[in-house]
């Protein structure tokens, strides 16, 4: 671990856009500044994800300096949208949590989204992320908010590890999938000069001089086999996990973040692992994922 740096940062303004790399950013109690503060929702106030529309990979959001949007997708006008004023909230609906969010002022902005998805859709903005969504109590310290990530502050992967997926899915019955690029994974931090799998059991760690603790293993879902380039879909990375990084019913890959300290991370600041848990620790119920060699049918 002596030679563990950041390898890369990664920034996603609207959930399910493609995200952009950084060379530094600010750590904020509830993500990186300006990750995930807005989302695309639905008719019926669902927040729209890879998960339903694979397309939205092929859309882009860079991020303006006073935490606006400006939306370019193919065949789409490029769009800027500026942060919506306080003139009221909407509830949205992510996954099992109800968050108050502001939808953005431009109507264009909601005619842009639903000509481009093909379906009635808006965007909105959390306008304040230290109040609007606490993170899951089961993982939780008191007062702990989140983006509208999908769980957690931060996602951390490894680049050893990936290298390790790599293998098995070259060793495996869709090779042709492989090798998989990172951004399959739609991580936040992700870290080099580490062994394979490392991560998992890590408990607190500091990048540069931010402190962070693990909250939990990352499972994986659908979203992991859209190509970020074409948003096809395919059966890697998820049969290869399956067969390899199992907790029960979840495969995973990656760790869940939560910050313990404020301040800038920058690609090539140190990783330090500042506690590790001894054995059985650092997942749901004490299971910890079968190691690369290890079969699940």
């Amino acid at each position: 671990m002596g030679n563990a740096h950041l390898h890369s940062i990664h920034v996603h303004p609207v959930k399910a856009l493609r995200g952009l790399a950084p060379r530094e950013a600010v750590v904020e109690p509830w993500g990186l500044t300006g990750d995930r503060r807005w989302v695309l929702v639905d008719d019926g106030g669902k927040v729209l994800t890879q998960r339903r529309q694979p397309r939205l990979a092929l859309a882009a959001a860079d991020l303006l300096p006073d935490g606006g949007v400006r939306l370019s997708a193919p065949g789409m006008e490029p769009l800027t949208v500026p942060v919506p004023r306080p003139s009221g909230t909407v509830p949205v609906e992510i996954f099992r949590d109800k968050v108050d969010a502001v939808p953005a002022d431009d109507e264009a902005a909601h005619a842009w989204c639903s000509a481009y998805l093909g379906t009635d859709t808006r965007l909105a903005y959390m306008d304040d992320p230290a109040t609007r969504r606490p993170v899951d109590p089961e993982y939780a310290r008191p007062g702990e908010t989140v983006s509208f990530a999908d769980g957690f502050p931060l996602l951390l992967t490894t680049t050893a590890s990936l290298d390790a997926l790599n293998v098995l899915i070259a060793q495996g019955d869709h090779a042709d999938e492989g090798p998989l690029p990172m951004n399959r994974f739609r991580p936040n931090v992700v870290v080099s000069g580490t062994d394979a799998w490392a991560e998992d059991g890590w408990s607190r760690l500091a990048i540069g001089d931010v402190s962070f603790r693990v909250a939990k293993t990352c499972g994986r879902c659908v979203v992991t086999t859209t190509d970020q380039g074409t948003g096809e879909r395919g059966r890697e990375p998820l049969y290869s996990l399956g067969r390899h990084r199992r907790f029960g019913a979840k495969v995973v890959f990656g760790q869940n973040l939560v910050p313990l300290s404020r301040g800038t991370i920058r690609v090539g600041d140190p990783v330090r692992i500042l506690d590790q848990p001894g054995p059985q620790t650092g997942a749901p119920g004490g299971n910890r994922p079968l190691g690369p060699g290890v079969g699940l049918v």
